[in-house]
This record gives structure tokens, sequence and C-alpha cells, in this order.
């Protein structure tokens, strides 16, 4: 009988290690796309199973579309480990067709299926960093709106707003407004991408200075900081902020 570790998924993996182990296998997140029509591609992922009465492991291609998980056999696999595996079955599939290469729409600003995956991953609102500052903020008894003006005639949405000590809290990510430690600038379209970088940063500013001009605190929170460090800095702002309304 195979080993469990040829086939099984590693105990405690998370989401985003699952995602991460597809990738890898494929060759890329761009490199796992089921065609459903009209332009559309649904990213796909190979579950691996052991079937006891043969001692022999299958592959399946798995996706979503119209909100039901669709299933392909893709067929058996023999390699030594479980990443093996799984790049020999996506050989498999792109080998029967079953799986393509994204294209790039024409009216897209990515210059390549793999930056347009990137780009698509990027959420304008509910990221990961955000929900774990909004998590940490509330366990220091903080109460906040959420993707909230905080001047109703303002365009300018913050991620958390304290509206009583009138506090607002933007989480920027590290590509899209320059982090001096993590930005790297794109070697494709690097003056296209500089640009955009270039706009963003003067948006922050441009934001900050018309909430402080109305007089609100602005806090700005990298994605890559500790989120309960960030949060204590926001409860001192805040708690400041209360004391002396």
């Amino acid at each position: 009988m195979p080993p469990e570790r040829v086939w099984k998924p590693r105990a405690g993996m998370t989401k985003a290690s699952r995602v991460a182990e597809q990738d890898r296998a494929a060759g890329g997140r761009h490199s796992r796309a089921v065609d459903v029509g009209e332009g559309r591609y649904a990213r796909a992922s190979v579950a691996l199973r052991l079937y006891r009465s043969t001692r022999r492991i299958r592959a399946y291609l798995r996706w979503s579309q119209e909100g039901q998980t669709r299933e392909r056999y893709v067929g058996e696999v023999n390699a030594a480990t479980r990443a093996a595996n799984l790049a020999q079955a996506w050989a498999m599939a792109r080998a029967a067709g079953y799986v393509s290469v994204e294209t790039v729409p024409p009216n897209s600003w990515a210059s390549s299926p793999a930056s347009r995956a990137v780009m698509s991953a990027n959420k304008g609102r509910d990221t990961k960093p955000e929900r774990l500052l909004r998590s940490a903020l509330h366990r220091k008894g903080l109460r906040y709106r959420v993707s909230a003006r905080p001047i109703a005639d303002l365009r300018r949405t913050a991620d958390v707003v304290f509206t009583k000590t009138r506090v607002a809290v933007f989480v920027d990510g590290c590509f899209w407004h320059g982090c001096p430690e993590h930005h790297r600038p794109a070697t494709k379209r690097a003056e296209f991408w500089q640009e955009k970088v270039e706009g963003n940063r003067a948006r922050d500013a441009d934001t900050n200075a018309a909430l402080n001009a109305q007089g609100w605190t602005v806090v700005r929170v990298w994605e890559h900081e500790d989120a309960e460090v960030a949060a204590e800095r926001i409860n001192l702002v805040v708690r400041e902020r209360a004391g002396g309304a």
C-alpha cells in the first residue's frame, strides 16, 4: 500500500499553503485555468485519492463553475512524493487539454497571465491583514466601522473608522503603496507600474491632508506589520483622542 505521504496532504495545512502547493505543482497560478467558455476561466486544483482495492493513486481535476464543484478524472500517478504526484497529474491534465494557460484580456493592465493572477489575488477590501487587524482591535475592546467614509462628501474610504474619536485607519499594501521595506519595482512595464504606485502615494498624502484639515487623525498600517503591534498603536491614538474630546 502506498504510504500516506505520497498522496495525502500534510496535517495542519492552511488554505494558503494548499494554494501554494497547487501553484508550484502546476507551474504557476495562471497555469491552473479551466476554460469555462466566453473568455472565462476557473481556477482548478488536483485531488489525489488512494483506492485501497487496487492500491493505486488516482488524480482528479476539481474546479468551481456556476456555484457547483466540477470534477474530472485525470489518470493514475505513481511518483515517490506527493509533490511529484501533483506535478505529474498537472502534466497529464495539460497533455489531455483539460487545462490551459489563462490568457490576458485585451483591456487588462497586466503584462502577463502571471502578473494578472497576482493582481486578481489582491482584493480591495477584507484582505487578510485587514481581518487580522480588526480582530486584534476587537480584542482590545475597541468598536469601529469597517470600510466607511470618514467624511461623507469626501470620496475616500478608510479600512477602519472610529467615528466618535475621528480616527481613520488605512491598511496599505506593500506593492501598491510603495512600502520602503518590501516594495520591489516591476521589471516589465516598469514606468507604467511606477506611475501607478506614485499616483497611489500622492492620493494617500492628499487623503491624509484632507482628513487632517477636518479634524481627523489618520493612522496608516503596512500590510506586513504585526497585527497586535499595529492594534496597540491604534489603541493608544484612539484612547488619547477620547481623553481629549
